[in-house]
């Protein structure tokens, strides 16, 4: 890695985006002392489906890679050499020829529940309008507050913010990895509440930033792999193993988070219908270095629990 020939970060170019490209752009930097110089590093902004399309819920557009396909056809391309994501944005399935190569250390995985005023899901006015782009949030707020308007929010994190405080919404929900990212966690304190799993199960992977690559890329995979988090790692990859046995899309509200307690992993689960009229949920433990098949254990509970039925149905939403 040379300054003639920059290591290339591919993402997309939104404020948190761009906040993670440069966290790892910091890790290579303090990893590789030939990447700290100035111009060794080059981030490159590439524009998805999911940032072009705004006036739309996810689950409208459909599909899976909404915030991934252009980037990974520009690291199959070869003009970027590693792609940065919010693994939480990445399908459970990737293109021949790509891996994730790291996971960097995790950021609290947890949602904040944005409201002036008020400082919990309970302590919402009957009727209050909560804005989201997430079906899984949205479950989960009517499953606990069926008396609340979920209606659908896009828009990065600054976005939806200015969209709170312009009361188009009486609360809305983040995820503090983010705010913590961009330094807003404080900005926020005072009107603001952190959920705790067991009222908010985050979504699968959330807080993670995983790096992906060429698999053929021997070199890059030495400069990345060094950068891996393993407890990290550990929890996305029994995560996504749930998600992968539950088909996930962006139409099926599901949640997941898995937890190291020493060498033990702890998996929690939800899958639900869009409008929180139901849900079931699932929970279990197993050796740590059995991620993949505790989340697919729990993943095969979850769709036996809730049937074909369940499942057909949500397909018909």
């Amino acid at each position: 890695m040379s300054a003639q020939a920059p290591f290339r970060l591919g993402t997309r170019g939104s404020p948190l985006a761009l906040a993670q490209a440069r966290e790892l752009r910091a890790r290579l930097a303090a990893a590789h002392p030939a990447l700290a110089a100035e111009d060794a590093v080059e981030i490159v902004v590439i524009k998805t489906t999911g940032d072009q399309v705004q006036d739309r819920a996810l689950s409208e557009i459909g599909g899976k890679g909404l915030f991934t396909k252009e980037i990974e056809e520009a690291l199959l391309d070869k003009r970027i050499d590693a792609a940065v994501h919010s693994m939480k944005d990445v399908p459970t399935w990737l293109p021949d020829g790509l891996v994730i190569a790291a996971v960097l250390p995790r950021e609290d995985p947890r949602d904040v529940l944005l409201v002036p005023g008020a400082v919990s899901l309970a302590a919402l006015p009957s009727g209050a309008v909560v804005g989201t782009g997430s079906l899984r949030r949205q479950a989960q707020v009517l499953l606990v507050r069926p008396d609340l308007k979920v209606v659908p929010m896009r828009g990065n994190v600054g976005t939806r913010m200015r969209k709170l405080r312009a009361g188009e919404v009486d609360a809305t929900l983040l995820a503090l990895a983010g705010l913590r990212r961009l330094d807003l966690a404080k900005e926020v304190a005072a009107e603001s509440a952190v959920l705790g799993a067991e009222e908010m199960l985050p979504a699968a992977a959330q807080g993670a930033i995983g790096i992906e690559i060429r698999a053929s890329d021997a070199r890059t995979h030495d400069v990345i792999a060094a950068l891996d988090d393993a407890p990290s790692a550990v929890c996305v990859e029994a995560e996504r193993a749930c998600l992968e046995v539950l088909d996930g899309s962006c139409r099926t509200p599901i949640a997941a988070l898995a937890e190291v307690e020493g060498d033990v992993l702890r998996l929690r689960a939800l899958v639900a219908m869009p409008d929180g009229s139901r849900a079931h949920r699932a929970e279990q433990r197993g050796a740590a270095a059995d991620a993949i098949a505790l989340g697919r254990a729990v993943g095969a509970e979850l769709r036996a629990a809730a049937g074909s039925a369940f499942f057909a149905a949500l397909a018909d939403i």
